[in-house]
């Protein structure tokens, strides 16, 4: 054989498992980059699902929290007191004079609650009594004063728009004990606004439902006042006990007396 052909051959030869194996290097390599790229791929996924999981938790908490916001906010703030009129403080429309209102106060809770006014307008206003503790179910009838300024420009009555407004508002207490105006300040984080009153002037000349009302309720509301300004009466076993101690000791006195008189005389 030529040794052309050998050589040929074998170089061949080599060449082909020169080719082989770097077919197989390469084949390798390949797979071993598929491999690390394979596992990178599901490295990443799996820390993508990871990151979607952790918002999509987040996300759900934000919302629940967000939610249940939203639902306390709507929900209508529970009353301790109810207030007759509810929203409103009915004055009769008089210029230039100090003219009154009423309202009914009653405590709807199972526990004592203090009550405060306040206004925004403290100058020409004023509250009686200004605040109080109620016991559960107790009521009263509070009394407002208030300055009519006159009309400006010659308005008309219904033309007439307060920016008076009054606030009550309530606080739980711990059975019966004195009211002071400070409790409601040591206690802010347990003060609830009750109510804001708006002013409301009706024509004293024009009889209507709401100024009869009114009137009932500031004579409910004096004669309250007059009751509690009377002093306690002494009860009745009582004085009778005490009377009949006296005349006792009287009565045994004299006889006293007499047995002494007697004594003296026969000496």
């Amino acid at each position: 054989m030529p040794f052309w052909q050998t050589s040929t051959g074998t170089g061949n030869g080599n060449a082909t498992s020169s080719s082989t194996t770097t077919t197989t290097s390469s084949s390798s390599t390949s797979s071993s980059s598929m491999s690390s790229n394979n596992s990178n791929g599901n490295n990443g996924c799996q820390q993508n699902q990871s990151n979607q999981l952790g918002e999509t938790r987040s996300s759900l908490y934000y919302s629940t929290n967000a939610m249940s916001f939203v639902t306390k906010s709507l929900l209508p703030t529970r009353r301790r007191l109810r207030l007759d009129p509810p929203n409103k403080l009915f004055f009769p429309y008089e210029p230039g004079k100090q003219v009154r209102s009423a309202i009914g106060i009653k405590n709807t809770s199972k526990s004592h609650v203090a009550f405060k006014f306040q206004t925004t307008a403290p100058k020409s206003c004023y509250m009686r009594p200004p605040g109080a503790i109620l016991a559960p179910g107790e009521s009263l009838i509070a009394t407002v004063f208030k300055f009519v300024e006159p009309p400006e420009n010659n308005e008309r009555l219904f033309d007439q728009k307060s920016r008076v407004k009054f606030k009550i508002m309530s606080l739980k207490v711990k059975g019966e004990m004195e009211y002071v105006p400070e409790m409601f300040d040591e206690q802010k984080d347990q003060v609830a606004v009750e109510q804001i009153l708006r002013v409301v002037f009706l024509d004293p000349e024009c009889p209507s439902p709401a100024l009869e009302k009114l009137k009932r309720q500031l004579a409910e509301a004096e004669a309250e006042l007059e009751a509690r300004k009377k002093p306690p009466e002494d009860a009745g076993p009582r004085v009778v006990g005490e009377g009949l101690v006296i005349d006792e000791w009287k009565e045994r006195r004299e006889r006293y007396l007499a047995r002494q008189q007697v004594e003296v005389d026969s000496v």
